[in-house]
């Protein structure tokens, strides 16, 4: 168990960081840029996920990043992706939600299935950080 809150401390720090680098990226494209809110979204979220890999294999779960786990990372992100995207375009288009603001919205609702996936994913044939 207190491995178990340890890798989720860790995840939520990583967490925390790649959701700055999304929406930092998701600001500049859609602010700075005028991309349209969708584009800026699926963007930020391409952008932050390879640096995510690298944070969580080397922070989070204390594993060797290979070049098959780095293909299956974002393959089984699909779901998380498609949810989040599901939900800014819902709660932009149907609570008028402001599109600043719908993905920080979003984020609540993905995060604990995200950590679940993440560590399935990342924790097979690895070794882990020491508890």
């Amino acid at each position: 168990m207190k491995k178990l809150n340890n890798e989720f401390i860790r995840f939520a720090i990583v967490g925390g960081v790649n959701t700055l680098n999304y929406y930092l990226i998701f600001l500049l494209l859609n602010n700075v840029f005028n991309f349209y809110y969708m584009v800026a979204h699926v963007t930020g979220i391409f952008i932050s996920m390879i640096i995510s890999y690298f944070l969580n294999c080397y922070f989070t779960y204390g594993v060797k990043p290979t070049w098959r786990k780095f293909f299956q990372f974002p393959l089984t992100q699909l779901v998380n992706v498609t949810v989040s995207s599901s939900l800014v375009f819902v709660f932009v288009e149907f609570f008028s939600l402001s599109s600043n603001i719908a993905p920080i919205a979003a984020m609540f609702i993905t995060v604990p299935v995200t950590f679940l996936v993440t560590g399935k994913i990342l924790k097979q044939n690895g070794a882990q950080h020491e508890t």
